[in-house]
């Protein structure tokens, strides 16, 4: 931090932290609360934008998981849980709300006659489309308060510090 910048939240939880417990080192804080203040209030930004389009996040990633596997825009419901991270239960709710607003559809699959498959409709894909060029313009203007090098120093980061976190070395765990 900049010796120009005020104490920020995080900064003030920090020092009456120090001032309470000086037998912790408290500065895992400085990066956690952060990164935990900017993913809310990042959250509360894209969710705004999502629900001009009647989509929560939820709705918005299974769509977005369907639209940017290319035509004939559709998957497996378990593929599409893996695609957005979540699991098959919460997968199963957000379809039923997208295919009850009729922007995908669900049909027995032609290899696996249990097996179901989800598909983007028309309307569903006019939707996304323009949803997402919204939110590639929102994520612009949110990325905007750095410099492009800022931010390729901060993605730099970011994916190595989840790459650790995915794929931790044994060493790393000592």
């Amino acid at each position: 931090m900049g010796d120009s910048q005020p104490l920020d939240r995080v900064a003030r939880i920090q020092a009456d932290w120090r001032r309470e417990r000086p037998d912790l080192d408290v500065t895992p804080l400085g990066v956690i609360g952060r990164l935990h203040r900017l993913a809310d209030q990042l959250t509360g930004e894209l969710c705004l934008l999502y629900g001009r389009y009647g989509l929560g996040e939820g709705e918005f990633d299974v769509l977005c998981a369907l639209r940017r596997v290319g035509e004939p825009y559709e998957r497996a419901p378990g593929e599409l849980a893996a695609h957005t991270m979540v699991t098959t239960g919460a997968m199963t709710k957000r379809i039923d709300r997208l295919e009850r607003a009729g922007l995908v559809t669900r049909r027995r699959s032609d290899d696996d006659q249990r097996g179901r498959i989800v598909a983007l409709t028309g309307p569903g894909r006019e939707l996304i489309d323009r949803a997402f060029t919204d939110h590639i313009r929102n994520e612009r203007r949110l990325l905007s308060l750095l410099t492009p090098t800022e931010a390729r120093t901060l993605e730099s980061l970011l994916t190595t510090w989840l790459s650790r976190r995915d794929h931790p070395h044994p060493a790393d765990s000592e």
